[in-house]
């Protein structure tokens, strides 16, 4: 062993010997003294590796001979070491190769170069040859250094990943490996945890890629919503139940076609947003401030009561009551997209004097959208707080209230800044923005879309939930009249349609038929239960705060809100991730969500066929 070290010092000196040779000699072009240096400096690592190779092989031998078998946490130990060994071993595997191929470039340079010093240029040689110096330079510029630069960060773990390549690359067969590599398909990755990742920077970004398995789930999405929305309307269920037995179809407990599934529920988002705003577009600001104590109190109480109904539930089945509260207030929420579609066409001719319906319901979904903003920012220090001391308790109360100041100021400054809007900037925005569309419609779309993303961003940056900002940006561009909104509807709406198919199939993702049937008594049980109670505590509470000739839309408010609200979907799985519910509680939590959203159009149908005047009322379906 000594004997091999003092041969490797002497291979050492002779390599730096040689490095120092090439770096004086005269007679070679920087590309040559490049590519000799770079192939010198690959070998030291190789011997340096190799040395630490042999001493991490006699140690692991050592711990093996002296180990007991018996002693499993010394085995574990062993094997978490070799494997930590292996997986840096893979990494400079790969850094090496990586390395040769840039010395492989450096050849390639200096044999050029060696052919072109006895030949004048043409002048397109010339051209060429400035272009690609450009494009090397442009590439060294550009490239991120990712994985160095991470690599070494703290709590940064090596992991062996599997790499899959695309079937149209591995089914041809004449071409060769470096083609297959450079070819414009995109690999995945699969981890130990078995999540699949797809490219979403490539090193080389002057090569154009697109991510092909994102393209193919959309088309399909597409294609197979369409005969699955054409049978909910002949049957006469709200085509968005097609989208979401499309999605059921195409997700993981169906064929499982869908591969980029991050990707169309990111997609499905601006479908609540375009939605969104075509809602706040119908509910003028004149509306809101007819209905803005009802708004304000009415879905307050209604979380209340249904965390106090919770707690008491949690007591009798000995459940943690942090545990309750999330479940409770997760299940107070209603769902936004699935009421303004119901609001679409539906009946508007009151009584004189009565309050608008689709107001009173409206107004109480956007506050139930800033309880769910507040949920989401108070609900980790509430967990925090329950596992606490008493003197702890008391601090984690302070930071509980000076989140939700936090949140109120939040609130506060939007509503200034729509109020300054409103009064001074959207009129002569619109103005401007139609004038120089000057009949196209583009510029006016586009104007539209910056708005609305302008907004979302805004109450984003304020910690407020961007749908609100969605919401406002229609209220305040409603508050330019009639013409505007019908102009702008007729706009937005084809756009809004198409995204909301992707966020109705996204939510499909995560239906599971099997459990639901398998435990279709169970889930039916305590989904009649949610929608009951859900119904009769909106109906005590509106009794109280509507007036008593506007009496009769309690019933079509509270089956409006009899449902809840696609975002458990997104609650749950945050809270499954922290462990706030387990796997069982989460399923529960998305099964009883979906056959409530099911229910929901039966128990609105028969709430708008008994308390809507005949003579007014038209399909709200």
């Amino acid at each position: 062993m000594q004997a091999q070290l003092s041969r490797k010092t002497v291979v050492l000196n002779k390599l730096k010997s040689a490095i120092r040779a090439v770096e004086k000699d005269t007679g070679l072009s920087d590309e040559e003294k490049l590519f000799q240096v770079h192939t010198f400096e690959i070998f030291q690592k190789e011997l340096n590796e190799s040395e630490n190779s042999v001493f991490q092989a006699i140690y692991g031998l050592q711990r093996a001979l002296q180990g007991d078998y018996k002693d499993v946490v010394n085995m574990k130990e062993s094997s978490r070491q070799r494997l930590e060994a292996l997986r840096e071993a893979a990494i400079k595997e790969e850094t090496e190769y990586v390395e040769l191929l840039a010395a492989e470039k450096h050849q390639v340079e200096a044999l050029k170069n060696m052919q072109h010093q006895n030949k004048s240029l043409s002048m397109l040689d010339e051209i060429l040859e400035d272009v690609r110096k450009a494009a090397d330079r442009l590439e060294e510029e550009i490239e991120e250094h990712a994985f160095d630069d991470n690599k070494s960060v703290k709590g940064v773990n090596f992991e062996a990943v599997l790499r899959v390549e695309e079937e149209e690359a591995n089914s041809k067969q004449n071409l060769t490996k470096r083609e297959v590599e450079d070819d414009l398909g995109l690999s995945m990755l699969i981890d130990s945890q078995n999540n699949q990742y797809i490219l979403t920077k490539p090193r080389d970004s002057t090569i154009p890629r697109a991510d092909h398995h994102f393209i193919k789930d959309i088309v399909t999405i597409g294609m197979l919503s369409l005969p699955c929305g054409w049978l909910c309307t002949t049957i006469g269920l709200p085509t968005m139940f097609g989208y979401i037995i499309c999605g059921v179809l195409l997700g993981p407990s169906g064929l499982n076609s869908i591969k980029s599934i991050v990707q169309v529920e990111t997609l499905g988002e601006f479908g609540v947003f375009f939605t969104l705003f075509l809602v706040g577009l119908e509910f003028s600001p004149e509306k809101l401030r007819k209905v803005w104590k009802i708004s304000l109190q009415g879905p307050c109480y209604m979380t209340l009561l249904m965390i106090a109904f919770g707690l008491l539930w949690g007591h009798l089945l000995q459940i943690r009551p942090t545990q309750s509260v999330f479940i409770s207030t997760c299940l107070s929420l209603s769902s936004t997209p699935l009421v303004s579609r119901f609001l679409v066409g539906s009946a508007r001719g009151e009584k004189e004097g009565d309050l608008d319906y689709s107001a009173v319901l409206l107004g109480m979904l956007v506050m139930q959208d800033v309880q769910l903003g507040l949920f989401i920012a108070v609900m980790p220090t509430l967990i925090q707080a329950g596992a606490s001391t008493y003197s702890s308790i008391v601090m984690e109360i302070l930071r509980i209230l000076v989140l939700i100041g936090q949140i109120l100021f939040s609130l506060a400054a939007v509503f200034l800044l729509c109020l300054v809007i409103k009064t001074y900037l959207i009129g002569p925005y619109y103005r401007k923005l139609h004038m120089e569309s000057k009949g196209n419609k583009e510029i006016l779309i586009l104007g539209i879309s910056a708005f609305i993303f302008l907004m979302l961003t805004v109450t984003e940056l304020l910690d407020v939930s961007m749908e609100l900002g969605c919401f406002l940006a229609g209220a305040l561009i409603s508050s330019q009249g009639h013409m505007v909104t019908e102009e702008i509807v007729s706009y937005i709406e084809p756009i809004r349609d198409f995204l909301a198919i992707i966020f109705f199939a996204s939510i499909g993702l995560h239906v599971f038929p099997t459990f639901v049937v398998y435990e279709l008594t169970i889930l039916m049980v305590l989904t009649l239960a949610v929608v009951i109670m859900k119904f009769v505590l909106a109906a005590l509470v509106l009794s109280l705060l509507l007036p008593k000739t506007s009496q009769y839309i309690k019933w079509i408010v509270a089956a409006g809100l009899a449902q809840v609200s696609e975002f458990s979907f997104v609650l749950g799985s945050r809270a499954r991730r922290a462990g706030i519910i387990s796997r069982e509680v989460y399923l529960l939590i998305l099964s009883v969500t979906t056959l409530s959203l099911l229910l929901a159009p039966v128990l609105w149908r028969a709430a708008i066929t008994k308390c809507v005047p005949r003579p007014d009322r038209r399909s709200s379906l």
